[in-house]
């Protein structure tokens, strides 16, 4: 997998070239990692409801064909962009999905913070309580029992530090996962975060950790290209 990293790059410009990548990509064309950070924009995913953007304000908001819903991007939040061939690298959605946010959860575990995921919504959270702490979540995800519907996420004492949203056209991904690591966080309050009223929304400095944004960089890095690996 070859890693790019694009600087600060406007989000429409970029998403623009992810579809254009995607598209002209032959089973011969190298597996991308894209990592980089956008200037203030609001996305809204597929499934996305205008009643999620409460106040949009001066901040723009584009409509692109990942999944899920309304989310913000900005200065100081890593986002990285896997453009992978899945039947190449023999695995599907789920298991990408899964290793996405094993490699999230390895760079938060970097800066002595524990990692979460919820039972029935993408990304990664931590406990806003004690953001150090391994014990295990009672909302985190259980194997169902037969006839048992899917979980109704629960939120309650944690914060979302990381989001996943993706594309997969012809067997090829794009868009990706962003995480929070210094950044205004102000936006969130004007939209209900990935379609959820009331979740909060934290970086890493509201937890106590201090960490720059290239170092972040570099860790997540790292850990896609590893996890990500065929």
């Amino acid at each position: 997998m070859q890693l790019r990293h694009l600087g600060r790059v406007p989000y429409a410009a970029t998403y623009q070239a992810m579809q254009r990548f995607t598209a002209e990509r032959s089973g011969d064309t190298p597996d991308e990692l894209w990592i980089c950070e956008h200037l203030p924009v609001f996305t809204q995913g597929l499934a996305g409801k205008e009643g999620h953007l409460l106040a949009p304000g001066d901040i723009p908001v584009v409509a692109t064909n990942r999944g899920g819903q309304v989310t913000h991007h900005g200065p100081g939040q890593v986002v990285a962009y896997p453009l992978l061939d899945l039947q190449r690298a023999g695995y599907y959605v789920k298991e990408f999905v899964f290793r996405i946010e094993e490699a999230v959860i390895r760079t938060l575990e970097h800066f002595g913070v524990t990692g979460h995921r919820v039972a029935g919504a993408p990304g990664i959270y931590v406990r806003l309580d004690d953001p150090f702490s391994h014990a295990l979540l009672a909302q985190r995800p259980q194997r169902r029992a037969a006839g048992e519907g899917p979980a109704q996420p629960d939120f309650t004492g944690l914060g979302k530090i990381a989001a996943l949203g993706l594309k997969v056209s012809r067997h090829c991904t794009y868009h990706g996962v962003a995480l929070n690591v210094a950044m205004d966080l102000e936006p969130f309050a004007r939209i209900n975060p990935c379609g959820y009223a009331g979740l909060r929304t934290v970086d890493l400095p509201t937890i106590g950790v201090h960490a720059s944004w290239d170092e972040a960089a570099a860790v997540l890095g790292e850990q896609l290209v590893r996890r990500l690996a065929p």
